[in-house]
């Protein structure tokens, strides 16, 4: 299922209202496997029973499924493509900072591509999954996330920051022997950006 950008994973403020539990309502019993932050729309993969829910969160524990996610950032990236590779610890105010020890790291490869002058497309590909992995290793390359509250706290060189531009776009993984891969739309209903530069997105990542 896809997940919009602005509604919390679990309740907030009113109960019943998070996005698990408005899908609990739609579809009956539901098991999460993983999470998006708040800000981040696209794919949420979830079970149905707690066989299928315990086989699918292994294959997360064990790297075992591959992510792709979409950002975009303006301004100039320290590299253009590569890993960002750290420990992450905790820092103020709810974010989250990158250190250079490599105790138990978080890693991710990542492409950008120019989609005009000063915005990045960033094809982003986590190995592992800790809280915030994706915005902290964009904050370290020097080019935040447009309209990460967080950590975008910058220019953003007259791009909109309507919404925090993170979105879970593909994810595959073999299940009982069998291959799935599930590719989300690019949400042009959700993001000013994503809706004028769909189609450049949709050419440079062949999707």
């Amino acid at each position: 299922m896809s997940k919009p950008s602005g509604i919390n994973f679990h309740d907030e403020d009113s109960i019943g209202q998070g996005f698990f539990n408005r899908y609990k309502r739609l579809y009956g019993e539901l098991y999460p496997v993983h999470r998006l932050d708040k800000i981040t729309s696209g794919i949420l993969l979830m079970a149905k029973t707690p066989e299928s829910a315990r086989h699918l969160s292994e294959l997360f524990a064990n790297q075992k499924i591959g992510k792709v996610y979409i950002a975009l950032a303006s301004g100039k990236p320290k590299k253009k493509q590569g890993c960002v590779k750290g420990d992450m610890v905790k820092s103020r105010r709810g974010t989250y900072k990158l250190l250079r020890t490599q105790e138990n790291p978080a890693i991710t490869q990542f492409d950008s591509y120019s989609l005009s002058p000063g915005l990045r497309l960033y094809k982003l590909m986590p190995k592992t999954g800790k809280t915030h992995q994706l915005r902290v290793a964009m904050n370290s390359l020097g080019t935040a996330i447009l309209g990460d509250p967080n950590y975008h706290a910058g220019d953003s060189g007259n791009f909109p920051t309507d919404r925090g531009y993170l979105h879970a776009v593909q994810i595959s993984f073999n299940f009982r022997d069998e291959q799935f891969q599930f590719t989300d739309t690019i949400p042009t209903h959700d993001g000013k950006l994503f809706a004028t530069y769909q189609d450049d997105i949709k050419q440079l990542l062949k999707l």
